[in-house]
């Protein structure tokens, strides 16, 4: 072999060499690329799901944010609605406490009235012997009704006619100053109290004890009224 094929040989290899070089290089360039795309993608995809959790949580809050604010609006409203329901509901009491006070200014009637409320209280209480309370204003007008009140009880009850002592040393209190409308002051619009001896049983039979008593059991009707009646009521 000369020189001249040696030397082409030579040639032929480095071709070789270079172009298995180039196509080495080449496969590395594309993979590199690959990989960088690859990556790219999912840093990509790793920042939009990052994107979407944190419009999700701020999403997410501003509901919970709504749902307070409405949940705290509705409450005030709630509270103002009950708030107004229960100034009305007690300006009705006080009206109706105002209107008691005229009951004793009829002196016929209001005589009758406490006839019967010793009545009713002796048929309560049952005892033989019982201390009665009044006003100091009223002693004078239980004083007339209380022989035939204890005759009259005695008739219903079928039973001897009962000892009545009438305490002249506690009273209750006298009716509201309405000079002092926001006196705060025991008072009694009228009525009796009348108790075993032993004070044991009490038996409160006052025009205010009365009007509290109606005033509960109707409570509930005057709310249903104030609120409105149901439509299938209506119809």
């Amino acid at each position: 072999m000369n020189d001249a094929d040696v030397s082409q040989q030579i040639q032929q290899m480095v071709r070789f060499i270079r172009q298995e070089a180039e196509e080495k290089a080449n496969e590395i360039s594309i993979s590199a690329e690959e990989e960088f795309n690859i990556e790219r993608l999912q840093l990509l995809e790793s920042a939009k799901r990052k994107l979407r959790q944190d419009y999700d949580r701020k999403l997410k809050q501003v509901d919970i944010r709504k749902r307070i604010d409405y949940s705290t609006q509705l409450n005030a409203s709630r509270i103002k609605y009950l708030q107004a329901q229960n100034d009305i509901v007690t300006s009705i009491k006080a009206s109706a406490a105002k209107d008691l006070l005229r009951v004793s200014n009829d002196k016929n009637n209001y005589k009758k009235l406490l006839k019967s409320l010793i009545i009713e209280s002796l048929m309560r209480l049952k005892e033989p012997s019982v201390l009665l309370r009044c006003r100091e204003m009223d002693k004078k007008i239980v004083e007339s009704v209380i022989e035939d009140a204890k005759r009259q009880y005695a008739e219903k009850a079928k039973v001897g006619s009962p000892k009545i002592t009438i305490d002249d040393k506690v009273f209750l209190p006298p009716p509201p100053n309405p000079k002092l409308p926001d006196s705060h002051d025991p008072h009694c619009s009228g009525g009796v109290v009348l108790a075993s001896q032993d004070g044991k049983i009490v038996c409160e039979n006052t025009l205010d004890a009365r009007l509290d008593v109606a005033f509960r059991q109707k409570l509930p009707q005057i709310r249903t009224r104030l609120v409105g009646a149901p439509e299938t009521s209506r119809a």
